[in-house]
This record gives C-alpha cells, structure tokens and sequence, in this order.
C-alpha cells in the first residue's frame, strides 16, 4: 500500500520516531526547567533575596539556632571550635555582586544536617570516667552522675512544641522540671541552650538533655571471665545485670563492669541473656569475628544449654514444645503463646526432683525472646522464681496450657499493679514514667489480682522497701548553687537539687531477690565449647528456704 506517494509503513515509522524525539524534549527541558528553578530558589534563599515568613514561635534568636553577636562558636568533640558552616546546613557562598544575608534578619530556624554516628559498640574511657561503684551489703551500687541523653527529632514529634513533647513522652518528671531545667542551661537544641519550651521542632533537630541520673543496684557477684583470646571475650555472668546499657542501667552492665574493671573494650555481644538470666555470655573483639558467628547463629550451628529450677514435678521423659510465641509488649517485655507468634522449639529433660521443684535442662532450637521461660509456664512448670511468668496475674492457672482468661491488656495492667506494689518496677524494665495511663490503673484490678492481694503486696513491700520522700522543694524558685552545677566533678555530683529521685530513701533489695533460677550452662559452636559451673540452687541437696 502507498501513502502519497511513498510506501505507508516507512512513513508512519518516520513520524513515530519523530514524535518520540518531540515527547524526549519536552520531558528534558522540563526537567532542566524544574532543576534551573530549584538551583536558583537555593541561591536566593543562601543570598537573602527572599525572607521565610514563619518563626516557629521562638522566643529569641538563641532560640532559633541564630548566635548572638560576638558569642564564641560552639565547640567540636576535639575540643576545636566549630565554624559556622560545620555548625549548619551548607549553603552556597556569596559570590561577587551578590547581596549578603544581615546576621540579625528575620529567618526561619536552620536546622544543622545530622552528625555522622558510628556503628557498633564504641564505649571507651570518657564514658567509664562518668561514675564510680561501692559496695555494700552484698549489692553493686553505681554513684549518681550526671547525663547527657541524646537524640534526634522523631518523625512524630516535627512541627510539635517541646513542651507538648516532654507532657506527653517523658512523664518521668512533671513539667515544672523541665522548666527549671530550661532556667539552668540543661536543654539543649542544636547545641544552643532552649529559652522557651514552646519553641516548635524541625526533622534532624538535635536534643541534649542533661539529667541527674541513680542506676537501680545490682547484685556484688562479679563477673568472672571463662576464657579469652584474640577473638572472643567469655564471662560468666551473674543474675540481675544486663547485658548492655538499657532504661535505668548504663554502669551497672556487663559491658562496662568489663570496660570498668578488665580493661576490655569494643566488645561486640554474640547473643543476649535476660537481666535475671545467669551464666555463659560470649562476646566478639572485632566486627570480623562477630559478624562470623552470627552467621553460624543463622545457620543453626550453635548448640545452647540452659539450667532451670522450676515448680512441681516435671515429667521424668523428655518433652519437646514447639509452641509458637507471640510478644505482648516489646515495651514492658512479655511474651505468651499464641497461634499467631513465631514458631519455636524447645527441649526439656529433668535432672531431679526434690519433693517440690525440679532442676531441668533446657536446650532451645530456636531463639525467641522468653522462650525457656514462656514454653514452662504452658507446660504448667514455670520457673520457681519467675516474677514475670509465675504470677497470679495470668489468671488461677498462671497460664498452663495457654489458658489466659484475660485480654493482654489486663495481663499488662496487672502486672504491672503487682510490681508497683512491691515496688519492683525494675523487673519488668519500667520506671514510674514508663507508664501509660492504661496501665497504672491499679484502681481496678481484674478479678484475679484483687484488692486485698495488691494491699497485702504493698504492706509487704513497705516492710521490705519502704521509700520515704524528703519534704518537696519549689522547683519554680529552686535555683543551683554554684558549686552544684552540672560541670562538678564525681566526687560533688551525687545529689541535685533538681532531682525527684535524691529526695527519696529506699531501702535495697536483697541479693537473693535478685536472682533467678535461670542458667545458661552451656554454648558450642564449630571450634568452641564453653561451659559455667552449675549454680547452688541447682544442685541436689538444695532446699528452698
């Protein structure tokens, strides 16, 4: 067929490639356009040509990030000063014939671009040197210190005032606190002290809070080292420490008693125990070593052996649980077994039973959080001092066979209740402003955890920890005297006239509340073996007091 003359199919092949070369200039010089327009939108707003109208309600131009004429530019971690232009976001310098920015004109708030963080563990002497331990009755203590918490600004908290973020996420201090705190140079955003509460938060706005910081004690067991060579650290760790920093704990951890006290540094944890869980911990000296063994770890080239002592009778043949598990709150730490959870395995084999309890060996195939422990509580055997999965809060079975007649809520709430009575908050890694509304309602306790039980365990735990709180002080006139200030050094910094938890007295734990009947005997790999000796309690002739 012809078309005008010419064969149709070249001709409309022809105009199909010219329409393609017209739609691919229209889409280049579209993109040219909108990058021209970006570059030259940054050069105005780098020159001063346009002026942001919003100010985010700051108070003063320290407030919003802006330093006052002749104030020295912050200092860096090396303890050089910092120019202007490390301090914020960069911004293109003005050229020849281009109109400066005045230093006091009305601008937005810059927000400095975010710090480069490192990777991996990276405690060393400065932050060991932060506090010191004592000793006394038979309990590790850490000397209170002061703290700088560090973060960036969440996602949920942009275009939100600090005051609206301390109210509603940091409830372990009333607003006069933080108040006070503002007045005493302890707020900072961006390294420039806060002046107004109300100042509205920007993504990567940088927050330092400087605290007066008590670490809940621990028990004085040390931490024995198994075994060390270029490769790994193996310690023997006792019941009630955690491992790494967590909620109220930063000394009182293995890795800084090692740091503190073995001189063991950028240590790498090859797997995690529970902070009431004794016995073998391993840990790597390099990132190479580390990520060789978690790659064993995801093979399932690890052999684990724990050791238990739990309630009742166990059965005398070997009993296997595959149970899948189900975390109820990452937040408080409790787990349960639900058809929805992960699945899991776990092999149990009693050792002996002395008319009351039975020491059992416990090997899991899998590594799920809790899972010794949840996996006995359905087998009807939970641990003997379990103070998460043998509670009445679980309802009159305590969870065997998964018989929860309760919502999580309600199981949350009253454990909760149960703790804040006995005043062991610490055992579910809580402090007082952990705690949301729904779960400090102690006022109406499920069935199973009564009245009568919560004021039989506050009358217990007032003989047992009895806190009494010196006479309140006016936070809004309190001012810090000046050998007081945060800049003192360890031996002056332990009490604070700011802080809610100098004024109160508690009397401590005994080390044997510290302990549960939980331990981790024994870790294998390709090349290695590791054991720790048995614990008393395990043994046979033990007696239950």
């Amino acid at each position: 067929m012809w078309l005008g003359g010419r064969p149709w199919l070249p001709v409309l092949l022809q105009g199909y490639l010219n329409l393609r070369r017209l739609s691919a200039a229209r889409i280049w010089g579209s993109c040219w356009g909108s990058m021209a327009e970006t570059l030259a939108t940054g050069a105005e707003a780098a020159t001063g040509l346009k002026a942001p109208a919003q100010q985010n309600g700051d108070a003063s131009g320290d407030a919003r990030g802006e330093r006052p004429s002749g104030s020295p530019e912050p200092a860096r971690e090396d303890g050089k000063q910092t120019p202007l232009s490390e301090e914020r976001a960069p911004v293109a310098a003005s050229g020849p014939g281009k109109r400066k920015k005045r230093r006091d004109a009305t601008r937005e708030r810059v927000v400095p671009p975010p710090k480069k963080r490192r990777a991996g563990v990276s405690f060393g002497d400065e932050h060991f040197a932060e506090t010191s331990y004592y000793f006394e009755g038979g309990l590790r203590k850490v000397r209170p210190y002061y703290f700088d918490f560090r973060t960036y600004c969440k996602g949920r908290w942009v275009g939100h005032s600090l005051l609206h973020v301390f109210s509603t996420e940091f409830r372990a201090q009333p607003l006069a606190y933080y108040e006070a705190a503002v007045r005493e140079g302890r707020l900072h955003l961006n390294e420039e002290p806060v002046q107004d509460l109300s100042i509205v938060l920007k993504d990567n706005d940088f927050l330092r809070n400087r605290v007066h910081r008590h670490e809940p004690p621990v028990t004085a067991e040390p931490v024995r080292l198994l075994a060390e060579n270029e490769d790994v650290v193996v310690v023997d760790k006792p019941s009630s420490i955690p491992v790494h920093p967590c909620g109220r704990f930063r000394h009182n951890t293995v890795i800084f008693i090692l740091g503190k006290e073995h001189q063991l540094k950028e240590l790498h944890p090859l797997h995690r125990l529970d902070r009431l869980t004794s016995g073998v911990l391993m840990f790597a000296k390099t990132a190479a070593v580390s990520e060789r063994i978690h790659e064993q770890v995801r093979d399932r080239q690890l052999e684990k052996e724990y050791v238990c002592r739990v309630e009742g009778e166990f059965p005398t043949e070997e009993v296997i649980c595959k149970e899948p598990i189900l975390v109820v709150s990452y937040k408080v730490g409790v787990c349960r077994v639900d058809a929805r959870g992960k699945p899991c395995e776990t092999v149990f084999q009693r050792l002996s039973y002395n008319g009351h309890s039975s020491v059992v060996r416990c090997r899991p195939l899998t590594g799920r959080t809790h899972q010794i422990r949840v996996h006995l509580q359905f087998l009807g055997h939970p641990i003997l001092n379990d103070p998460i999965y043998n509670s009445v809060a679980w309802g009159p079975s305590r969870g065997r066979g998964g018989h929860i007649p309760k919502t999580d809520e309600e199981v949350l709430r009253d454990l909760v209740a149960e703790h804040q009575a006995k005043q062991s908050l610490d055992v579910l890694d809580l402090c007082e402003g952990d705690l949301s509304p729904g779960l400090i309602d102690s006022t109406a306790p499920s069935s199973e955890l009564g009245k009568d039980h919560l004021e039989e365990l506050a009358t217990s735990a007032q003989k047992m920890d009895g806190a009494v709180e010196a006479a309140p002080q006016n936070l809004d006139t309190m001012a810090l005297a000046p050998e007081k200030t945060a800049e003192t050094d360890v031996v002056t910094q332990e009490i604070d006239p700011l802080c809610a938890e100098c004024r109160l007295v508690r009397q401590d734990p005994l080390p044997q509340d510290l302990v549960m009947f939980l331990h981790a005997l024994r870790y294998k790999g390709p090349g290695f073996e590791y054991f720790s000796p048995m614990p008393t309690w395990a043994q046979d002739d033990w007696q239950e007091d």
